[in-house]
C-alpha cells in the first residue's frame, strides 16, 4: 500500500458545533466517528466584570456653549441696551425727539455653504422701528428703518465673513472696580495708599497718599487735586462736615490725612469746589456754577457718560461692605467716601492691599460684549449725525428714515469683524485645533 495521507473529516449536525475528530488514514477501516459534544459554560462566567469607578459613559459637554450663549444674549439684551443708551436722540432746540421702539433680525438672504461658495458675508438685515415726535406741531411719525446687514454666528460658532470663517476670541482684561495698592515713598521709606477706580466705560479716578498726608484725585489722568475739592463738590461743602465724616477712620495720632487735604485744598465751600472742578479739567471754557454742575453730573453721575456694568458695582459692594442695588451702575457719593475711608485704613494698616494680578481681579470679556463696544462707538457716531440733522433739515418735512445715516453703524461692524486683533481666521488644522481656537482667551486688544 503507498503512502497514506492525513485526512481531517468534519462531522456533525446543523446548528451544532463544528468539530474535527482525530486524524484516520486513507484505506484503513472508519471504525468510529463521534462528535463532541461542546462543554457547558457557567451563566456565571458569561457576566462581564468591571473594575471602573465611573460605570457610565459621561456626555460630552458643550464645548463651544460660552460663545453661543454670548452672542444670543448680543441678539436679545445687549443690543436693546445700546438702543436705550441713544433713544431718545434729541435736537438742539428740544423740537425734535427720535426714538428707537423696537428691532428685529430678517432671515439671512444666503446660507452658510452658498456664503462660503460666493465669497459672501453669513449676515441677516437688521431692522429698527423709530418714532419721530414734532414737539411744535405735536406730529408722531412711525417708521422701519434697515440699519445694515449684520453678521450672523453659525451653530458651530464662528463668522463667515467675504467667504472665510472667523472665529472672535474671548478677552481677558482688568474687571471694573476698585483697587488699593501700596507704593514705598523714596525719601522716607514709608508705605502709601493708591487707588484706582475703573469703571467699564467712563472716567478712571486715580487716588493718591503723599509723604505729607495729603489725598489727592485725578481725573482721566489730568491734572490733580485734593480729594476734598471732589467731596465739596458731591455736596461735603464745610470743613466741619469733611472732618465729622472721616472720624471714626482718620484717628492716628501721628497722621491726620483729612485735616492735612483741608490746608492743601483752595476751595472752602461747595461752590467754590465746583468752579476749582471745572477749572482744572475744562481749562479752555467760562467756568459758571451751572456748567460745573453739569458738567460733574455727567461725568460720574450719569449712564450715558459713565457704566461701571454690573461687574463693577459687584465687586465695588463687595469691596467697601456697600448695598447698593446692581442696577444702580453709576457712582454715588457714598461710593467716593467709601474710597476715601477705605484709604485711609489702609495707610493706617489696619486693611491691607489687593493684589491686581490675582485672577479673582480680571474678569472675561466674551464674544456679545466685544461686539456691544465696538457697536457702540458706531452708534454715538450715527447719534451726532442724526442730531446734525434735525438742526439743518426744515421739521415740517424730515421723516425718520432721512434722519439716520447707517454708515457709521456699518463701518463700526466691518472694522470689528475685518481689523480687530480679536477676530482672528478660525484654525483649521484639524477638529481639536478648531475647538482650542473658539475656547481660547487673549490678553490682546482694547481694554
Amino acid at each position: 500500500m503507498g503512502k497514506s495521507v492525513k485526512i481531517y473529516p468534519i462531522i456533525g449536525t446543523e446548528g451544532e458545533g463544528v468539530t474535527a475528530v482525530p486524524e484516520v488514514e486513507v484505506g484503513l477501516p472508519l471504525l468510529e466517528a463521534r462528535a463532541v459534544a461542546p462543554r457547558p459554560v457557567s451563566p456565571a462566567l458569561k457576566e462581564r466584570k468591571s473594575y471602573a469607578r465611573i460605570s457610565d459613559v459621561q456626555a460630552i459637554p458643550p464645548l463651544i456653549e460660552v460663545q453661543l450663549r454670548s452672542f444670543r444674549w448680543f441678539q436679545e439684551e445687549g443690543l436693546r441696551e445700546l438702543f436705550e443708551e441713544i433713544s431718545p436722540i434729541v435736537s438742539f432746540d428740544k423740537n425734535l425727539e427720535l426714538h428707537f421702539l423696537d428691532y428685529r433680525f430678517d432671515a439671512p438672504k444666503y446660507t452658510e455653504e452658498e456664503c462660503r461658495d460666493m465669497d459672501m458675508t453669513y449676515a441677516a438685515p437688521l431692522r429698527v422701528r423709530v418714532r419721530l415726535i414734532n414737539r411744535e406741531t405735536g406730529e408722531i411719525q412711525e417708521q422701519e428703518v434697515f440699519l445694515g446687514d449684520f453678521p450672523l454666528m453659525t451653530d458651530n460658532a464662528t463668522f463667515v465673513i467675504n467667504g472665510a470663517e472667523r472665529v472672535v476670541v474671548s478677552q481677558l482684561i482688568r474687571s471694573p472696580g476698585i483697587y488699593f495698592t501700596i507704593e514705598e515713598d523714596r525719601a522716607t521709606g514709608r508705605q502709601l495708599c493708591m487707588a484706582k477706580l475703573i469703571p467699564n466705560r467712563g472716567a478712571w479716578l486715580e487716588f493718591e497718599t503723599s509723604k505729607r498726608d495729603v489725598l489727592s484725585v485725578k481725573v482721566d489722568r489730568k491734572r490733580k487735586f485734593p480729594v476734598t475739592t471732589l467731596l465739596r463738590a458731591i455736596g461735603y461743602g464745610t470743613d466741619e462736615e469733611l472732618l465729622e465724616l472721616f472720624e471714626p477712620y482718620d484717628n492716628d495720632p501721628d497722621h491726620s490725612y483729612i485735616a492735612s487735604t483741608i490746608e492743601r485744598d483752595p476751595a472752602k465751600s461747595a461752590e467754590e469746589a465746583l468752579l476749582d472742578f471745572y477749572k482744572k479739567l475744562r481749562p479752555g471754557d467760562p467756568p459758571t456754577l451751572e456748567n460745573a454742575r453739569n458738567y460733574l453730573t455727567s461725568l460720574l453721575f450719569t449712564q450715558r457718560r459713565y457704566d461701571l456694568g454690573r461687574v463693577g458695582r459687584y465687586k465695588l459692594n463687595r469691596r467697601l461692605g456697600l448695598s447698593v442695588p446692581l442696577e444702580q451702575r453709576t457712582l454715588t457719593k457714598e461710593d467716593l467716601v467709601k474710597v476715601v475711608e477705605y484709604m485711609i485704613l489702609v495707610n493706617n494698616g489696619v486693611e491691607g492691599p489687593d493684589d491686581i494680578d490675582h485672577l479673582g481681579n480680571r474678569r472675561v470679556k466674551t464674544v456679545g460684549e466685544l461686539i456691544q463696544n465696538q457697536l457702540r462707538i458706531g452708534f454715538m457716531r450715527m447719534e451726532r449725525v442724526v442730531r446734525e440733522r434735525m438742526s439743518t433739515r426744515d421739521p415740517a418735512q424730515v421723516t425718520p428714515v432721512s434722519l439716520i445715516n447707517i454708515r457709521p453703524v456699518v463701518a463700526a461692524i466691518r472694522e470689528f469683524f475685518g481689523g480687530s486683533q480679536l477676530s482672528q481666521f478660525m484654525d483649521q488644522t484639524n477638529p481639536l485645533a478648531e475647538l482650542t481656537h473658539k475656547r481660547r482667551l487673549s490678553a490682546l486688544g482694547p481694554g
